[in-house]
């Protein structure tokens, strides 16, 4: 079979780079897609399925990681989960969590050496005979990838403010039963109201308390108190039960191991 890849990289003269030393280092590789931003990558990579993904930490749209996380989230589990390199100018996103290969890593400047050694990498990997779904150790991986940027010394929220016309709604924090990025906006959703925030999602996290508020899905975080139950699937992920609302939540199986049970 002919490796496919997609490579999402911003820097027009890094991705010409990058293509023609893959070229010269994988003659057999066939570079399906090039994009230059984080959301076209997860569309493309979605939808034609690559066995790699070269994707730019830092790019418009989503970022390298949270493609990761989406793919992660949202990608078949009767197809090989693609192997994934990140290319970073950051070394804090570079020195951590890639004992198990699951994933590699590309620091900028690219060197040729280092890209070689990355190719020998792949296809050592691609070799071998692994499940198709994605891997607990890049599940692992990824979480801690994830979990790094969130680290932070913001002041936690205690008060959410709402506007609506001339009217700023104050929702205090414990009130609030989960959050849901909606486009621009994160959904606050408590017992018995909704309301929009122009914030985003990524944002937001940093100034909640991780311990009062979980995240369950990229797109969803959840107050701890408010979850009554959680039914795990074959499937991976977890659908919640909740205190205070009707409906059900899904927690994707990148946070599926909050609930292990004891």
């Amino acid at each position: 079979m002919t490796p496919r890849a997609l490579v999402a990289e911003d820097e027009p003269l890094l991705l010409r780079a990058l293509r023609d030393d893959l070229s010269a280092l994988w003659p057999e590789l066939q570079v399906i897609a090039t994009v230059g931003d984080g959301d076209t990558a997860l569309r493309e990579a979605l939808q034609q399925r690559p066995e790699l993904c070269f994707l730019d930490i830092r790019m418009p749209g989503a970022s390298g990681l949270e493609v990761a996380q989406a793919l992660a989230e949202d990608w078949p589990a009767d197809v090989r989960f693609p192997l994934l390199v990140f290319i970073t100018a950051y070394d804090q996103y570079a020195v951590q969590a890639f004992d198990a290969q699951a994933v590699d890593y590309l620091v900028k400047p690219l060197q040729r050496e280092r890209l070689a050694a990355c190719v020998q990498r792949l296809r050592a990997r691609l070799a071998e005979r692994a499940p198709p779904d994605v891997s607990p150790q890049a599940l692992e991986q990824l979480r801690a990838l994830l979990a790094a940027p969130a680290a932070g010394t913001l002041e936690r929220l205690e008060v959410i403010q709402a506007g609506v016309g001339n009217t700023v709604h104050l929702v205090p924090i414990d009130e609030v039963v989960y959050f849901e990025a909606a486009d621009k906006y994160v959904r606050v959703v408590t017992a018995d109201r909704e309301h929009l925030i122009r914030i985003s999602l990524r944002e937001l996290l940093p100034r909640l308390d991780p311990q009062r508020f979980w995240q369950v899905h990229r797109g969803t975080v959840v107050r701890a108190r408010s979850i009554v139950s959680a039914q795990r699937h074959e499937s991976g992920k977890v659908t919640l039960t909740l205190r205070e609302r009707n409906e059900r939540l899904t927690a994707s199986r990148l946070y599926a191991h909050l609930f292990k049970g004891q």
